[in-house]
């Protein structure tokens, strides 16, 4: 690997740590974009590669929020337990649909969500 796609490896995953504590995120409105965009990754090795990288980002940002009280476990067990069969329709979904869909569907998605978020 060179340096440069190391250096630039090594930013992605400083900005989707810093991210994931201060905002919740990181995975996929940090780590995904930048693959694409710095690296040249796919659609689908992005995602992959993203959810393999949070399995650590969120088990460390979370005992993090936990030290400062933030963890309500018993809620956090209600949203993971049903996620995980999402994210198996949802990556079955994500083979079937075209690379540039996916990212499309991405793109609204955070565009949508940053209105939300501003709006009053």
């Amino acid at each position: 690997m060179s340096r440069d796609r190391l250096a630039k490896l090594v930013a992605i995953g400083t900005a989707a740590g810093a991210f994931s504590g201060l905002f919740g995120v990181g995975g996929g409105t940090v780590i995904v974009p930048l693959l694409i965009l710095w690296l040249g990754y796919g659609e689908r090795e992005a995602t992959g590669t993203s959810l393999a990288a949070i399995v650590v980002i969120a088990a460390l940002a979370a005992a993090g929020q936990g030290l400062y009280g933030n963890v309500d476990i018993g809620n956090a067990l209600v949203v993971g337990a049903p996620a995980m069969f999402g994210v198996v329709a949802g990556a079955a979904l994500q083979q079937r649909l075209p690379e540039r869909a996916v990212a499309f569907l991405f793109a609204a998605l955070l565009v949508a969500t940053a209105v939300a978020l501003v709006l009053p």
